[in-house]
């Protein structure tokens, strides 16, 4: 599987509403509210990377109280690999 860490910027007041909006979404693994610059960080899964591009650049710009996006592709998850 492949993975993208995906910290987001939302409208003031939306971020539950966004939240529960993403974790609808089947590709969605975990949806975080978060202290810092970012206000959401939701971790995106796919079995290809032409699905995870679609899903970054289509499905979630399609939530309109996403403001700004910065996406991580995730490369190796060390926790399991002990």
């Amino acid at each position: 599987m492949i993975r993208a860490l995906v910290l987001m910027h939302i409208e003031r007041g939306q971020v539950p509403r966004t939240a529960k909006q993403l974790a609808a979404m089947d590709e969605v693994v975990d949806v975080y509210s978060v202290a810092g610059e970012y206000d959401l960080v939701a971790i995106i899964q796919s079995e290809e990377y032409e699905r995870l591009a679609e899903i970054v650049t289509e499905k979630l710009q399609s939530v309109d109280s996403i403001r700004e996006t910065t996406t991580l592709m995730a490369f190796r998850n060390y926790k399991f690999l002990m």
